[in-house]
């Protein structure tokens, strides 16, 4: 099982702890790509126009001036500086032993500065979106697309994918459609059912959890996987994947009240 997840914008800051080493995170073989991402982000942090460069307002400069220091700040695993929405409903550091290294040997983070990391790597907090034209570099999806092909396919090798990322990060590395399953989130509301947004983030979130607390078999087909929803929320449905789209999980919610 591989569950792929987006980072989070904003990061808890590792206020102890060694600085990160770049050959001590998964996926190695990506050091040097890393480098140039991050040589180009210290560049343009930099720059008086460093906020306009980076698309940010005026509330994130002292996280774009973190930037500088990544070197030398203090890192902690993935799991402790991703959070929000998402990471606050999967609750890491509630999880008991067994369920939280399940998590960990499962989990990717497709990330807009490391190209994909392991989510026990040690990382300090920086400030970069996948969305962001970055320098000499350019289009940053489009970057790793290319530069961690080869890592990714290796890693997802015969094993069931279960994507909760979202499209710019979903951009980074097209997995394989056969073995991907993407979740979506829908709710009734006056009797039809429609996509959300607001609580998609949560309710991916919860899913992550139930598959690291789960008595159930680890899924290695959308089928089981879908069977394992449906024990949360038994209104779920799946869609077949097709030649151009991955199977998908619609997740219904109970109606809103």
């Amino acid at each position: 099982m591989l569950i792929l997840l987006p980072p989070s914008e904003t990061k808890k800051v590792a206020t102890t702890g060694q600085a990160f080493e770049m050959n001590e995170l998964s996926f190695p073989e990506l050091s040097a790509a890393r480098h140039r991402v991050l040589e180009e982000l210290q560049e343009i942090s930099r720059h008086p126009e460093a906020l306009k460069l980076l698309g940010v307002g005026a509330s994130l400069e002292e996280e774009v001036r973190r930037n500088l220091e990544l070197h030398e700040a203090s890192a902690a695993p993935a799991y402790e500086i991703y959070n929000g929405v998402l990471y606050d409903a999967l609750s890491m550091s509630s999880l008991g032993p067994k369920a939280k290294q399940r998590v960990v040997s499962s989990v990717v983070v497709v990330s807009a500065l490391w190209g994909a990391v392991g989510f026990g790597d040690r990382i300090p907090a920086y400030r970069l979106s996948m969305g962001t034209k970055l320098g000499r570099i350019g289009n940053l999806s489009s970057y790793w697309r290319s530069e961690m092909k080869e890592s990714m396919d290796r890693r997802a090798e015969g094993q069931l994918i279960i994507d909760c990322r979202s499209s710019s990060y979903a951009a980074a590395w097209k997995a394989p459609l056969e073995q991907t399953v993407s979740i979506g989130v829908k709710q009734r509301h006056d009797g039809k059912l429609k996509v959300i947004t607001h609580a998609a983030k949560l309710t991916r979130g919860e899913l992550v959890r139930e598959l690291a607390t789960s008595r159930r078999k680890e899924p290695t087909t959308p089928k089981e996987l879908l069977a394992l929803v449906k024990t949360v929320w038994p209104d779920s449905t799946l869609e077949p994947a097709s030649a151009k789209a991955e199977h998908k999980i619609h997740i219904v919610l109970p109606a809103a009240e």
